[in-house]
């Protein structure tokens, strides 16, 4: 096997030497051109497929410009074909791409659905043209949502099954709904824009009925569930009633407390339950009122009132006279005949007879006023209030003005309870801030009831024996460091007095010493005895006269350190 390479080494190298340099290069240039063709290759060959970003070619240069603006921004890469289609990377982004454009608006007259029927093919089947029907459908539904305020996407399912013979075996239109909803809009929580997605979408298919619309968002949760809508308005309902007394209650709970412990100390009042019973009605109210007609108003600038009016005025009046007097007519037949009336009442037909009426109709009108209002959603049936009051625990005192200490070492103390002066006082303030009201059978209660004390009065005996303790300590303590200070004085002044003493003794021996030295000195002068000294003899002698010397030179200076040194000592 080596030798098989060897041999075709040396093949090759014996043929590189024989070609001439224009055979290398051209051979060099087939190389280079192959290589790069391989790498286009593989480059072309790995690059992802594009997808159509619309179906329908963009023949508008304005427009065209827009769109490739709007996916440059979108960091989205983009390529333009020669029939005028624009080309996404994938279906994912290009689905993206459409729902912000159509959001924008850039891209809303380029995209008709109903393109598909533009198609003129002798092979398009009625399946075919069923297909393109829903599609373009669905695509103008999409469109029409997505043109809403509130909606960023739609993406539209919608089964539409063949037509039956028979009614009722057809099976119904139904659609299913898939919205985005934009950053802050409330269509979720909001019934009558769901109605509306509703009602848009049902009229826009035939035959389609609002049981069988189904919208939801991208959560899970259907938006057109109105039944449990209703469900939840009621839970919310009950939720604002059990809010809305709480803050009543807290509210009655306040004054209370307010009311009370500017008078008593905020210990001793306690709110033991507090009960408001609301009924939430919602009713609406219609008056009508009459009142008189101002004929001239009130001067406010005159001390007496000229107020002028009328109960009412005459619209319009109406009167009828009617009067009759004279026989009458009372018909007996054709002439020459007998007449039909009875002989008893043709007695009656020579009496005269007279008749008067008087009708008379007024109209007058009245100031009218009519008024329509809405009472308040909720009402107070019912309020009970349970407060209760504490005792004041007073510290007894001996005759000195020193707290009273019992045998246990706990100070001693005296209940004071509450009057009953004070909690029908109590009471009547407590009924003033929540509004009593009897009738409504509302119950107000303030008693009096002493408080567990025991914590706080141990907690206040132990400071107190803190405070004694610390008290002892300091006292203790004051008197240490004066007997320390008064033995310090004492013992100061013991020293110096003795080291006073030890130095007059000191001088006297020095004095007697120097004396005997002197006294030593002229004996031997005298004798004529040469006496040898020291050198530390000789120095403090030597010392001793300067210092006498000095001394009566400037007396004033060496009594100034005289006096310097016995400061000091």
């Amino acid at each position: 096997m080596n030798e098989f390479f060897k041999r075709i080494a040396e093949q090759l190298k014996s043929f590189w030497t024989k070609w001439s340099v224009v055979q290398k290069i051209i051979f060099f240039a087939i190389v280079v051109v192959t290589v790069v063709g391989l790498v286009f290759l593989v480059s072309f060959s790995a690059s992802p497929s594009m997808v159509r970003l619309i179906n329908t070619p963009i023949t508008d240069v304005q427009q065209r410009d827009n769109i490739i603006v709007s996916l440059t921004e979108q960091n989205v890469d983009s390529k333009i074909t020669t029939d005028g289609y624009i080309m996404v990377p994938d279906e994912s982004t290009a689905k993206k791409m459409r729902a912000i454009l159509i959001r924008d608006g850039i891209i809303t007259d380029a995209t008709d659905p109903w393109a598909l029927f533009d198609e003129d093919r002798w092979t398009l089947t009625d399946f075919e043209r069923n297909v393109n029907l829903r599609r373009a459908i669905i695509g103008s539904m999409e469109q029409h949502i997505e043109a809403l305020d509130d909606v960023d996407s739609a993406k539209i399912t919608l089964v539409m099954p063949e037509k039956e013979l028979f009614t009722d075996q057809q099976d119904p239109v139904t659609a299913s709904v898939i919205i985005t909803p934009r950053p802050g809009s409330d269509i979720s929580e909001n019934r009558k824009k769901v109605e509306g997605i509703v009602k848009l979408i049902q009229f826009g298919v035939q035959g389609l009925l609002p049981e069988n619309i189904t919208i939801m968002d991208y959560s899970g949760t259907v938006l057109n569930d109105f039944e449990g809508l209703e469900d939840a308005t009621r839970l919310t309902i009950v939720e604002r009633m059990l809010n809305q007394k709480k803050r009543l209650e807290a509210q009655y709970m306040s004054k209370i407390l307010s009311s009370l412990r500017n008078i008593y100390s905020p210990e001793r009042v306690e709110i033991l339950n507090i009960e408001i019973d609301l009924e939430f009605i919602n009713k609406q109210v219609e008056t009508e009122e009459h009142f008189p007609i101002t004929m001239r108003e009130d001067d406010p600038n005159t001390p007496y009132s000229e107020y002028e009016g009328v109960p009412s005025i005459l619209e319009s009046s109406q009167t009828e006279n009617e009067l009759f007097e004279g026989t009458g007519f009372n018909p007996e037949g054709p002439p020459g005949q007998e007449g039909q009336t009875p002989p008893a009442y043709q007695d009656l037909s020579s009496l005269v007879g007279k008749y008067q009426k008087d009708n008379e109709i007024q109209n007058y009108v009245v100031n009218t006023r009519n008024i329509s209002e809405d009472s308040n959603p909720f009402q107070i049936s019912r309020i009970s209030v349970a407060v209760a009051i504490d005792g004041i625990w007073k510290k007894k005192f001996d005759d000195g003005g020193k707290l009273v200490i019992t045998p246990e070492g706990s100070i001693d103390r005296t209940y004071v309870p509450v009057s009953t002066e004070d909690l029908t006082i109590s009471r009547d303030l407590v009924a003033t801030a929540v509004g009593y009201n009897r009738g409504r059978g509302d119950e107000v209660t303030v008693s009096h009831i002493p408080f567990d004390r025991t914590s706080e009065h141990e907690s206040e005996d132990a400071e107190y024996r803190r405070r004694q303790q610390i008290q002892q300590t300091v006292l203790f303590s004051l008197i240490g460091l004066a007997i320390f200070v008064v033995a310090a004085v004492v013992f100061r002044i013991i020293s110096k007095e003795l080291e006073r003493r030890r130095r007059l003794r000191e001088e006297e021996l020095s004095r007697q010493h120097q004396a005997m030295r002197e006294a030593a000195l002229r004996s031997a002068e005298e004798e004529g005895i040469d006496v040898e000294m020291s050198v530390q003899e000789r120095a403090r002698i030597e010392m001793q006269e300067n210092a006498i010397n000095m001394a009566r030179e400037h007396p004033e200076d060496v009594a100034q350190l005289i006096r310097t040194w016995l400061a000091e000592e």
